[in-house]
């Protein structure tokens, strides 16, 4: 499910279940989630790259776990107890808190497609590499609920507003090179070569005094940190609220019996502005 290898004091970690395009599901955020923890206080480790293995990077949350969520407990109400609602992002924020606050250099080898946290999570990384051919998508808005993972905050930061808008609000793929212009990724590599270059680029930041590369991380995640845990409790209460409603059942509805959503069919006013 997870790979492990260590490149001198870089450690590769590879999600591995190529059968799924690597989807989260519980278990696999859990399993990266403790890696990078591990990695985090492990002092022979310098810095971390993550990719994928198979033709994906990673196809985002497991939407068969997500539909058995969904289904199960309808639209979340004031009435709802906070222990009913854990199960719903179970796995979820612990593979969040490991990657905004991770203390070390954190890249990625983007080696396929990147969908939802896929995508989502390469704003947390210091460097991102990707390959020829992979491409990138948010689906949220086309599965009815909201943005994850602080891209609210972090993808305007990165893209400027109107890219980020237009990356959000179309749930359009965006190609390698795109991701390159849209400051997500540092350079587009030969596939084959993908790996092999993330790690020279990793072995060369991997060279300097790991005191000096984490007192770095630090001073560049000051300011961030705050901003991205504040946007990550409005954007949880935005998905929590959309969540089971009628536009996002429509959306796992359609994606179950292979068609294109309705939006017009459902009932699709927008909850209260809080």
């Amino acid at each position: 499910m997870l790979g492990l290898d260590d490149h001198d004091r870089v450690r590769l970690l590879t999600l591995d279940r190529p059968e799924a395009l690597n989807a989260f599901d519980n278990a696999l955020y859990d399993a990266t989630a403790a890696a990078l923890n591990e990695a985090a206080a492990d002092d022979e480790v310098a810095v971390v790259v993550i990719t994928g293995s198979g033709r994906a990077f990673s196809a985002g949350q497991d939407l068969v776990e997500m539909a058995e969520l969904a289904a199960g407990m309808g639209i979340p109400g004031p009435e709802a107890e906070p222990e009913s609602l854990k199960g719903v992002v179970s796995g979820f924020p612990g593979l969040l808190d490991a990657l905004q606050s991770f203390p070390k250099p954190l890249m990625a080898a983007v080696n396929g497609l990147g969908l939802g946290i896929g995508f989502t999570m390469l704003a947390h990384c210091d460097l991102v590499l990707i390959a020829e051919g992979a491409r990138l998508k948010t689906p949220f808005t086309s599965l009815g609920v909201a943005p994850e993972a602080a891209s609210s905050l972090l993808f305007p930061v990165r893209m400027g507003w109107q890219q980020a808008a237009r990356v959000l609000f179309t749930s359009d793929w965006i190609s390698a090179a795109e991701a390159v212009e849209l400051g997500i990724a540092l350079r587009v590599c030969p596939p084959d070569a993908l790996v092999d270059e993330t790690l020279e680029l990793a072995g060369r930041i991997a060279r300097m005094p790991i005191s000096s590369l984490v007192v770095t991380k630090r001073l560049m995640l000051d300011a961030q940190l705050p901003l991205v845990r504040q946007a990550r409790q409005r954007e949880n209460a935005a998905f929590l609220t959309l969540m089971g409603g009628p536009a996002n059942l429509e959306a796992l509805t359609a994606f179950a019996e292979k068609r294109e959503p309705d939006f017009t069919a459902v009932d699709d006013r927008p909850p209260p502005a809080s």
